[in-house]
């Protein structure tokens, strides 16, 4: 267990301010090239005329149907055989999903093919990692109570292992898919079968959680069928909708910058990331995506690099009168976005994998990680067009472009003509959305009042080697690829290495941690395993204020506030002790998680059955021991 001590307040300190002095004047001359102004935002500009794609699908997203008008809508459930009532039985919204889920016996299978090609998602044409031959990877479609079986092939040359995001993972810790922690990497050549239960329902999405790899398209989405809130209908089911920054480089360069030994001065620090760039500790995503979509403007592009204006929006279809559900996935690597549509309204009613009592709203705020579940009735006319909007600030994220648009069609409308639709104002008092007591989760559950608590100080620093990296409590978190923890707990082998940073819950029923954040940008946490209740966020010292004690928000990513050194922000969660494993806690800004903002949470260790390891996931570690035996992985980062 890692030591707290105090905030420090002398040179680090003084840096840290002028960081965040830096990260709120970013469009001044201070940095070595010139940010978009609001009339541009890094897009394609006059005479771009008209939106009419100037790439095909395939040579954009690849075998993705995601951003086409064509893309299929989705059922209220799936089923292999004509059934009566749904597949979730007698389970409805006010079943408790975390002690009753139900099991409906139903097995989905898939195989999930990862390798390397060449796309350009925006006209930027660039190396990605691809599922399946697609960006974003394929669909994954369940009911409540289904089980997954997805065999994952790695036609990489590195290793990788995918996550499955929200999912409680209830006695199948070893098929949460993160490296060094449940599993070893999945060496190139071979594969690995997750096996787990679709034990919550909504929306969420699989990615990659090997180093920063699903910054460079190893993701997808994630679709689980499950019972509504009465009063919630809708017509048709749109699908995913992805929110994502973008990069031009590989991800591997820019976790190189990240992690290279330089003095560190924001104003030559804090870059863009082109082929030749060495010096970018803080990375700037080059641009936002929809589906997977967005155009760029080209005069931007790095010398050497092949780019095609116009490249093509995503499009949607609305009829008028007509209700729809959107799901909304923020997949950035660090952006944090608001969603709109120009002259529409939605409906919130899910947050995450949390039904909650439903709330009108003309903007969507999600960090990285975040879900959110709405329904939009089409209130346009026909032979019109809407612009669909995500907007983000260099406040709350390190980012060249700050908007990406799509477009909504009625019938008739002209699918060339640029909308003239009226955007809503976007206002950026915080990065972390509507407040916590606007979300009240549809099956109430309360704080409790005995829970261990566990403070933890979120710092930046430079180590001893001259590299800056992420601490929580004094430690940054590094993995080790061949020996995952969990194996470790399995032999009954409780002492750990300092840089492992395991916290437990010292016999509690309940762990409340109280965050503190020093450093000036947001940090989106994610803990595995749970959805956790969000008992309060804010600056200074928590006074132990609960927004909503008897019926705090839950979910399972909550950002925080920008911090500094004299005045930090705080986000104070709490979780039950009911889901035995080494369960990961980490912020989801990839290149934070790489630079080891990072902790584990061993829960219930005297519950872990030994017989539960199944036999690849030993198979998987030989793999990876032999492939390591002749071949030295590049593993720079935390390897998370």
């Amino acid at each position: 267990m890692a030591t707290v001590s105090e905030p420090q307040r002398g040179l680090l300190g003084g840096m840290l301010v002028w960081f965040l002095l830096i990260h709120l004047v970013l469009a001044v001359s201070l940095i070595p090239f010139e940010l978009p102004g609001p009339e541009d935002n890094g897009r394609c500009k006059e005479p771009c005329g008209a939106f009419k794609a100037s790439l095909s699908q395939a040579k954009s997203i690849g075998g993705s149907s995601l951003g086409n008008v064509n893309a299929r809508t989705l059922p209220k459930y799936t089923t292999d055989n004509e059934t009566s009532g749904v597949p979730w039985g007698e389970s409805t919204i006010d079943t408790n999903p975390y002690t009753d889920p139900p099991d409906t016996g139903r097995v989905v299978s898939k195989t999930l093919v990862i390798s390397k090609g060449v796309l350009a998602p925006d006209g930027v044409k660039r190396n990605v990692l691809l599922i399946n031959e697609s960006f974003p990877g394929p669909l994954l479609e369940a009911n409540w109570g289904d089980t997954f079986n997805i065999t994952v092939i790695n036609n990489l040359d590195e290793g990788t292992t995918l996550h499955w995001h929200g999912f409680l993972q209830k006695g199948t810790q070893v098929y949460d898919g993160v490296p060094s922690v449940q599993q070893c990497p999945i060496a190139p050549g071979a594969s690995f079968t997750y096996t787990f239960k679709a034990d919550l329902y909504g929306t969420s999405w699989y990615h990659s959680h090997y180093s920063s790899q699903y910054s460079e398209g190893l993701f997808g989405p994630m679709v689980i069928h499950g019972p509504l809130q009465p009063g919630v209908s809708y017509d048709e089911d749109l699908g995913p909708i992805f929110l994502s920054d973008w990069m031009h480089v590989d991800y591997f360069k820019v976790v190189e910058n990240v992690l290279s030994v330089h003095p560190f001065n924001l104003s030559v620090n804090f870059a863009r990331v082109g082929p030749n760039t060495t010096n970018a500790t803080v990375p700037i995503s080059e641009n936002l995506l929809i589906n997977g979509k967005n155009n760029f403007n080209c005069s931007n592009a790095f010398p050497g690099q092949i780019c095609t204006e116009n490249a093509g929006l995503a499009k949607f279809n609305f009829e008028p009168s007509k209700t729809y559900r959107l799901r909304l996935i923020n997949s950035a690597g660090d952006a944090t976005l608001k969603f709109s549509i120009d002259e529409h309204m939605m409906t919130v009613f899910a947050n995450d994998f949390v039904p909650v009592v439903p709330y009108n709203t003309t903007i969507v705020t999600l960090s990285v990680g975040q879900r959110t579940d709405v329904l939009v009735t089409a209130t346009g006319k026909n032979s019109s067009s809407y612009y669909m909007r995500a907007n983000t600030t260099h406040i709350c994220s390190n980012v060249f472009t700050t908007e990406v648009d799509a477009v909504v069609l009625y019938p008739g409308a002209d699918a060339n003509a640029l909308p003239d639709s009226i955007p809503y104002n976007m206002t950026w008092d915080n990065c972390t959305g509507d407040a916590l007591t606007t979300t009240v989760p549809y099956v109430p559950q309360p704080a409790l009042p005995s829970a261990f608590t566990q403070t933890v100080f979120m710092k930046f620093e430079q180590n001893a080697s001259g590299v800056y990296h992420f601490l929580m409590n004094g430690v940054n978190f590094v993995g080790d690829y061949n020996d995952p923890l969990l194996n470790q707990v399995y032999d009954h082998n409780l002492t750990f290495q300092p840089d492992w940073n395991v916290y437990g819950f010292n016999n509690h029923s309940a762990m409340r941690l109280v965050l503190y954040n020093y450093v000036p940008v947001p940090h989106p946490m994610h803990l595995h395993g749970h959805n956790m209740r969000v008992l309060d966020i804010g600056r200074g010292t928590w006074d132990g204020s609960i927004a909503n004690p008897a019926n705090p928000q839950r979910r399972d990513v909550q950002n925080m506030e920008v911090g500094n050194a004299t005045d930090p922000s705080y986000l104070v969660i709490e979780f039950d002790a009911d889901n035995p494993g080494m369960w990961p806690f980490h912020c989801h800004i990839v290149w934070h998680l790489s630079g080891g903002m990072y902790l584990n949470i061993l829960e219930l260790p005297q519950l872990i059955d030994q017989k539960a390891i199944p036999a690849v996931t030993a198979q998987t570690c030989r793999a990876w021991d032999a492939y390591t035996a002749s071949n030295v992985p590049d593993d720079i980062d935390s390897g998370v």
